[in-house]
Order: structure tokens, then C-alpha cells, then sequence
């Protein structure tokens, strides 16, 4: 995987949140909201939503990465430094 954007990591967050919760009105979620309480996504959702943003960007996201994910932004952050980490150890 190439590295991510922060603009190429925001959209991939967008599109797997809609996908798992294809009601969520993204458009006007804040980058800074905690998306899981405002969008109301359970455990199994987020795990969901790990696991597809694992297949998509071919990042590893361990539990303790968890808390880098609260927000669109954070996340974003999240992919970006994977990535770039994950292309610079190739």
C-alpha cells in the first residue's frame, strides 16, 4: 500500500463508516467528533469497521490502536502514519 493523504485517509474513514452505517449523515460530521457515540456504533460495528479499514489500507490496527480512532481526524492521522511507516520499512 502507498502511503495515504490525510485527505485519501478521511475518505476511506467516510466510505467505510457510511458502509457500516449507511443512515449516518457524513456530510455534516465534524472531522474532531467522536464519531462512534455521535453515529451510535456498537463494538461489533467499530470491529467492523477495524477489520475493513485492515483490508483496504493493509494497516495492522491492534486493540491498543483503538484510541487513535475516536475521531475522523485521529483516524485520518492514524492511516497516514501507518502507511507511511509501512512504505518506509518496504
Amino acid at each position: 500500500m502507498k502511503p495515504l493523504t490525510h485527505e485519501e485517509a478521511l475518505t476511506i474513514m467516510r466510505q467505510e463508516i457510511f458502509r457500516i452505517a449507511p443512515d449516518a449523515d457524513m456530510d455534516s460530521l465534524p472531522t474532531d467528533a467522536r464519531f462512534r457515540e455521535v453515529l451510535e456504533l456498537d463494538s461489533l460495528d467499530f470491529l467492523n469497521l477495524v477489520e475493513v479499514l485492515t483490508e483496504r489500507t493493509g494497516v495492522r490496527i491492534d486493540e491498543e490502536d483503538y484510541e487513535s480512532l475516536l475521531t475522523l481526524s485521529g483516524s485520518a492521522d492514524f492511516l497516514v502514519a501507518r502507511t507511511a511507516g509501512h512504505a518506509a520499512a518496504q
